[in-house]
């Protein structure tokens, strides 16, 4: 009997296939071929990109809408560490619940409320939990932190100055940009958010102590409390706060 497995393919069949091998062959190697491959392979990963960056940003993905600062957010930070799920709960459904009046802005008073707009969910969190008004910590932030810009901000993601006064820091904990000065070395957080917390920690010490007795929705109160208690040298800073939160309506948000 014949084994089959051995049974011998016919010539005219191994021409089929080696002419269609041929064929395939100069086609995958044709210039078309790679032109249409290209072309569909770019298509579908500029889609996934569109589509990716509409998702991400809520469908403004061509333009700052001037009065997003106030409208929801559901992009915004997460906040992890300190901050308790109710906290956050709490400012998300602030925001949820809020609509601003449509205003003009200019170049700068866009660029300062995109970086409110990062922020304002942390300062929400901050004023549910520890009670400081959420406009004098995004004003703060702002003039601190150069809209985002300075040094500090950019390197050490620290938004508000807080210097380092320990003198046994472990590696990353602090770093200098001046002098070998030890209070000029300034604190390195992990995040931006981390840094917003770190200010609310600052406030609660016993130094400014009495601003807590005043109004959520007194900011000029708290504004020149601050500088009364030395928060900064500066003898205009209560009054650069108030412009600030003037400005850019930032007292808006102590009232949610």
């Amino acid at each position: 009997m014949i084994n089959q497995a051995n049974l011998p393919i016919p010539a005219g069949w191994k021409l089929f296939f080696r002419e269609l091998y041929r064929r395939v062959q100069q086609q995958i190697n044709s210039p078309w071929t790679k032109v249409v491959f290209l072309f569909a392979l770019t298509i579908i990963v500029t889609r996934k990109e569109l589509s990716m960056s509409i998702s991400i940003n809520g469908g403004d993905f061509f333009a700052l809408n001037e009065t997003s600062v106030f409208k929801d957010m559901t992009d915004g930070p997460i906040i992890t560490g300190a901050q308790s799920a109710g906290a956050l709960g709490g400012a998300e459904a602030k925001l949820t619940s809020y609509s601003a009046p449509k205003r003009e802005w200019t170049e700068k008073q866009k660029k300062q409320l995109a970086y409110v707009d990062l922020y304002k969910l942390t300062a929400l969190a901050e004023m549910e939990t520890h009670r400081i008004p959420a406009s004098i910590t995004l004003a703060q932030g702002l003039l601190e932190s150069g809209t985002g810009r300075s040094t500090l901000a950019r390197k050490n993601n620290n938004h508000f100055g807080i210097k380092c006064f320990s003198k046994k820091c472990r590696k990353g904990h602090c770093s200098n940009h001046s002098d070998d000065h030890h209070k000029d070395f300034f604190r390195n957080f992990d995040s931006p958010e981390e840094s917003y917390r770190a200010h609310s920690q600052v406030l609660l010490k016993s130094r400014y102590k009495p601003l807590f007795d005043l109004s959520i929705t007194d900011y000029k109160g708290w504004s020149h409390g601050l500088r009364k208690a030395g928060y900064a040298t500066d003898p205009r800073y209560g009054d650069k706060l108030i412009r600030m939160i003037e400005d850019l309506e930032l007292w808006r948000y102590d009232r949610l």
